[in-house]
């Protein structure tokens, strides 16, 4: 797998390097508490259309799109044919993140995070199936035009 596709992997170890930066740091270090954060929210929040958007769900829409690539790359790398294997990484991740949390200081491990993090991940996913669709059905096709050759050989 990883050597198959070296860069596709360097990618997701990035991507995988930096959902543990802003996930493990101590509360008082992590990037999610900057002022910057409540000043851009409260500035979303002079709208009368994203009145709604509090800093909870701001903070449950962000841990959706944080796992939504973790969910493409993932099944990237595993393929289509073990999707399945992809989204239970993502939530054995995802549980074992919210774990590690308990014992870091500032942070709180809130099952609501394993959910949105879990939807995130269904999401890249399902992303990511549709993007292969046209690739996974050629090869189905390809496999199925050898299987009947192989056949008419046989005959």
């Amino acid at each position: 797998m990883l050597h198959r596709h070296p860069f596709l992997s360097l990618v997701t170890l990035a991507y995988l390097a930096f959902v543990g930066w802003v996930t493990l740091t101590p509360g008082s270090d992590a990037p999610t508490q900057s002022d910057l954060v409540l000043r851009v929210l409260a500035r979303l929040q002079r709208y009368d259309q994203l009145e709604w958007l509090t800093y909870d769900r701001a903070e449950y829409l962000a841990n959706i799109a944080l796992f939504v690539p973790v969910g493409l790359f993932l099944l990237l790398l595993f393929g289509t044919r073990f999707w399945w294997v992809a989204l239970f990484a993502a939530v054995a991740m995802t549980s074992s993140i919210e774990t590690v949390q308990k014992v870091i200081p500032g942070r709180v491990s809130d099952e609501r995070d394993i959910a949105a993090n879990t939807l995130g991940a269904v999401i890249g996913v399902v992303v990511g199936l549709l993007l292969t669709l046209p690739a996974t059905l050629r090869r189905w096709a390809a496999e199925d035009d050898r299987r009947r050759a192989r056949e008419l050989a046989g005959r």
